[in-house]
């Protein structure tokens, strides 16, 4: 009797698992804080996190995955964002069920770990990170209020031109306003859009914030920081430049709750240096 009940559990597990391609490391990354990671049979060129994520096959890059490699590894749900609805329409006429999800803000990026947590059978725990999430952002209030911060993607050696930073439409902006102060860009333009020196002297921020990727390119913080200390901008004259080179900080996963900490500490060295 013990054995036939081993066997059917084990039959049951089986077909109530899926086999799940995750088509962005943010998407890889909420499937595994779910505990789920061992549905995943595909992924993305650049998931890495967390260390299993290395050995699950590729199916290309995020822009770029390959219908023929997804289709190969046999899914019975492929996630992706929704920037591959066109991707989605062609599966589901191969009979793959998809699940399309949005992660651009805040509310967004709760919704979409809830809507996978639903889909996995995993609601609890995806409560749980939902809810470490809203903690971290009520943990932003009442540090700093006032101020004017800049949010800059890149490692930029000069800012003549081609200085990408985060507008009103993402959730760093949301961030930003969570803790009392403002998006030193406000403008209409979507995305990351792309200031040159004169429009970021116009912006006069009090904090930069710089969020670059570590590479093996043997810079270091201060010569990122120093083109930022030569500008007459508010943030030049108390030094209020920071960089942030954690991976986490450009992926809207569960890790999102990382990012707000350190955006807090932030606010609290800013606050001890105006004092």
């Amino acid at each position: 009797m013990k054995q036939l009940f081993l066997i059917l559990f084990t039959t049951l597990t089986l077909f109530s698992n899926e086999r799940i391609i995750a088509l962005s490391p943010a998407i890889n990354e909420i499937i595994f804080a779910l505990g789920a990671g061992e549905q995943i049979v595909g992924n993305t060129t650049y998931s890495h996190y967390p260390k299993a994520s290395d050995k699950v096959p590729k199916v290309g890059g995020y822009f770029s995955p390959s219908l023929e490699k997804i289709v190969a590894l046999k899914p019975t749900l492929v996630i992706m964002q929704d920037n591959n609805q066109k991707l989605s329409s062609k599966l589901n006429r191969l009979g793959i069920k998809t699940k399309v999800i949005k992660i651009d803000t805040l509310k967004s990026i709760n919704q979409s770990i809830l809507d996978i947590g639903k889909e996995l059978k995993r609601e609890e725990k995806a409560k749980e990170i939902v809810e470490s999430i809203n903690q971290e952002r009520k943990k932003l209030q009442n540090i700093v209020s006032g101020k004017k911060i800049l949010i800059v993607f890149g490692r930029n050696l000069t800012l003549d031109k081609q200085v990408f930073v985060a507008g009103q439409n993402l959730y760093y902006d949301e961030i930003i306003n969570d803790s009392n102060n403002s998006n030193a860009l406000q403008s209409n333009r979507k995305g990351q859009p792309i200031l040159n020196m004169e429009n970021i002297i116009a912006c006069n921020p009090d904090i930069v914030l710089l969020l670059v990727r570590c590479q093996a390119d043997g810079l270091n913080s201060e010569e990122l920081i120093k083109p930022w200390l030569e500008l007459p901008i508010n943030a030049s004259k108390t030094r209020s430049i920071y960089i942030n080179s954690n991976v986490y900080a450009s992926i809207p996963s569960d890790r999102l709750v990382l990012f707000l900490q350190d955006f807090r500490e932030m606010l609290e060295d800013y606050r001890a240096k105006i004092k």
